[in-house]
């Protein structure tokens, strides 16, 4: 069956850290347009954070942000927004200060964070955007439209250990997931790519055989198990390799191309 809804994740996928998206790419993006395929990015960034990128493929692409928690349109039409609860986000916030771990709350398409610190330096440089220093008190007020909560620790043994103290305690409320090897992603329950994509999928009118899914990250697999076809990227992790269809080159080597010129194109 053709593939009519094409979604990809962004970092480590079609763009390499701290670079622009290659011709390669943005071409593979541009043939698929062409040809009547509905293309769309979908990654943990904040909308503002994932929309230059957007602009780069010069297609007005619908843009899966926070881990599927709004679908926004690069034009600025939201099509889908889910929302953490304000208790579980106050909660949340009073756990993360507990624990004396670092937090990031996204209110409005906005970054805030309790104090400046090497974690914020380093997540600010890397998405290009500049957050707000608000102290614990001031993130417990920030509860309005907040898409994600992100903590970012010192390596991969810490994150794991706060990813699984922060489901044991909240369970259900909450979806947790790693999209590098420093970050525990928290969105609200049910919330994610595959949701996100799911939504877009009834939108459109596709079915899932339809649809293919590319990525490299934890965070990638719902959606990923979720399509119809699925590539993994050449840098994937093991767990995202052995549970796709295909896997293609490293990002470094235009493996995003490659997968659309060989299992789209044709």
């Amino acid at each position: 069956m053709a593939v009519k809804l094409f979604v990809s994740d962004i970092d480590g996928t079609i763009l390499i850290p701290n670079r622009k998206v290659s011709a390669r790419n943005i071409a593979a993006i541009k043939k698929m347009v062409d040809a009547g395929i509905i293309v769309t990015i979908a990654t943990g960034r904040m909308y503002r954070a994932a929309l230059p990128v957007a602009q780069e493929l010069g297609v007005d692409v619908p843009i899966i942000t926070y881990n599927g928690a709004l679908i926004k349109s690069a034009g600025g039409e939201i099509l889908h927004a889910e929302c953490i609860p304000a208790e579980t986000v106050v909660e949340l916030t009073n756990f993360f200060e507990r624990h004396g771990w670092y937090l990031q709350n996204y209110s409005g398409d906005n970054l805030f964070y309790p104090a400046r610190n090497r974690y914020t330096d380093l997540y600010e440089g890397a998405q290009k955007i500049s957050g707000m220093e608000v102290g614990w008190n001031g993130m417990r007020g920030l509860t309005e439209n907040v898409y994600k909560l992100l903590s970012i620790s010192a390596g991969a043994e810490e994150t794991a250990e706060r990813m699984a103290a922060v489901r044991a305690e909240f369970g259900g409320r909450i979806e947790a997931t790693k999209s590098h090897p420093q970050f525990v992603e928290i969105s609200g329950a049910g919330v994610s790519k595959a949701s996100a994509v799911k939504v877009l999928a009834k939108i459109f009118g596709v079915d899932r055989a339809e649809v293919m899914a590319i990525g490299d990250s934890d965070n990638d697999l719902p959606m990923l198990k979720a399509a119809g076809i699925s590539v993994a990227m050449g840098n994937g992790t093991d767990e995202v390799k052995n549970s796709c269809t295909y896997v293609t080159a490293d990002c470094e080597a235009d493996g995003f191309a490659a997968a659309v010129e060989k299992y789209v194109l044709k």
